[in-house]
């Protein structure tokens, strides 16, 4: 089983860096923001978290973290 990081850049490697080719460092760094804020983080879902994206489950696990 893959620790979180090496997860994380292994899915950012197979699903994203080898997708595209990048003329600029910029353009690349668009591409890569916009997977991990747009697709990562709100719609990837996950078995150890009920199925839930990290963003579902963390507003389940702790709905008030705003409010503090």
């Amino acid at each position: 089983m893959k620790h979180p990081p090496e997860a994380f850049f292994s899915s950012l490697e197979w699903e994203v860096l080898s997708r595209h080719e990048f003329d600029t460092r910029a353009q690349a760094r668009a591409v890569v923001i916009d997977w991990c804020y747009g697709f990562y983080n709100h719609d990837r879902r996950h078995s150890s978290a009920g199925m839930m994206s990290p963003i579902n489950y963390e507003n389940t696990a702790a709905p008030d973290r705003d409010a503090a």
